[in-house]
């Protein structure tokens, strides 16, 4: 059987479509890749954030340890200490951040994981299970609205 020019044209995407289903699939591959590196991100957070608070619960235990001795003392507790127990107070409260990046994290994923859903299904389609699942993207821009840490000042979801 023959197939002439126009029957073989007519199977064959125009080179326009094909470069933009590589676009898209070169730019899905991209938010993808940054949605795993926040999640990885995340994960050195998290890991940071639990070491941090162990070590400052060592230290805050062993300063009321030494508080406890020092109080036996008639002159009562020094203002070393009393400034190096608040300095460790302020020093938890700014572990705040954390809870601030693991919202900006999950909000950004989310975000990335909704374009590289929609460009996949808007470049593809469905697929042959149906129609092709889009992560809704989250509904607020900001999730966290403060620049710097205060005591109490964090917003959480």
């Amino acid at each position: 059987m023959l197939v002439s020019a126009e029957d073989s044209s007519a199977a064959t995407p125009p080179p326009q479509a094909a470069l933009s289903l590589l676009a898209a699939t070169e730019l899905q591959d991209h938010l993808l890749v940054a949605h795993n590196d926040l999640e990885r991100l995340q994960r050195l957070l998290d890991d940071a954030a639990q070491a941090l608070m162990q070590h400052f619960t060592y230290a805050s235990e062993h300063m009321s340890a030494a508080r406890v001795h020092l109080e036996a003392c008639p002159q009562g507790e020094p203002p070393m200490i009393r400034e190096a127990r608040r300095t460790l107070a302020s020093a938890i409260t700014a572990l705040q951040f954390q809870d601030m990046a693991t919202q900006l994290i999950a909000h950004t994923s989310k975000r990335l994981r909704n374009c590289a859903d929609r460009l996949a299904c808007e470049a593809m389609g469905d697929d042959e299970d149906g129609v092709a699942l889009v992560e809704e993207a989250p509904l607020r821009p900001n999730p966290v609205t403060q620049d710097e840490m205060d005591a109490g000042s964090i917003e959480l979801f």
